[in-house]
């Protein structure tokens, strides 16, 4: 039988759903930065001067299924960020902030793994953060839980367990724009369309993880996300 395609294309990745037997395929992954103020100020920033800001990750960075992730290459100094995950479930563009919440289809839990020690390099000479953010791997992510399950999560404990010991911890409250807002800002920057995740943001206790580590991200209401760094 013919292809359209010279190559055959990838799978699309995907993220299991709760309550359900299909999944939810992964389109774009944008992530905001520094958005509790308590991570801004312990990476050298004034929390209540900045806008939000955002950088990308491939779609093929998942980590889905209670799957390991492997250390990347080419560093030595790795990091854990824990964030909630927002799932967009229609698209659209300059969303009013007061409609944004309509546009979500739900939640995970994910994690925004980090190449610290490479990111660093490219803020010294002023380059993309793409080789720090965006590797292969870099975004381990729970299931989605539909809005129509949880709601929208506005408070709740945002937790990072690291071999048991509690590496970070925060609210959701704590965030420095809340998610109808990062959206309706984002929508003005990128037409947002369905599979769309967005990565919203991490509480202060980042830090570096080594191979061997077990790490258990967890969201009052959400389904828990669990790796270990092989």
């Amino acid at each position: 039988m013919s292809s359209l395609y010279v190559i055959e294309p990838p799978l699309i990745p995907s993220l299991p759903v709760i309550g359900d037997s299909r999944r939810f395929a992964v389109n774009r992954i944008f992530c905001v930065g520094r958005n509790y103020a308590d991570h801004a100020r312990e990476m050298g920033h004034d929390p209540d001067r900045e806008p939000p800001f955002f950088f990308m990750k491939p779609a093929n960075s998942i980590v889905s299924d209670g799957r390991d992730m492997a250390y990347p290459s080419l560093s030595n100094d790795v990091h854990h960020e824990v964030e909630m995950v927002v799932a967009i479930g229609q698209g659209g563009a300059n969303i009013l902030a007061d409609k944004a919440l309509d546009y979500v289809y739900g939640y995970g839990v994910g994690l925004d793994m980090t190449r610290r020690d490479l990111q660093g390099e490219a803020k010294k000479m002023g380059r993309p953060w793409d080789t720090g953010k965006a590797f292969d791997q870099s975004a381990p992510c729970a299931a989605i839980t539909p809005a129509t399950q949880c709601g929208h999560p506005t408070q709740g404990s945002i937790k990072l367990v690291v071999n048991g010991e509690v590496r970070q911890e925060g609210n959701l409250n704590q965030l420095i724009w809340n998610i109808p807002d990062t959206i309706a800002y984002l929508s003005t920057l990128f037409t947002l369309e369905p599979g769309d995740l967005i990565f919203s943001g991490t509480p202060a206790g980042v830090g570096p993880v080594k191979k061997g580590d077990v790490l258990e991200g967890s969201i009052d209401g959400l389904v828990s996300l669990k790796t270990e760094i092989i």
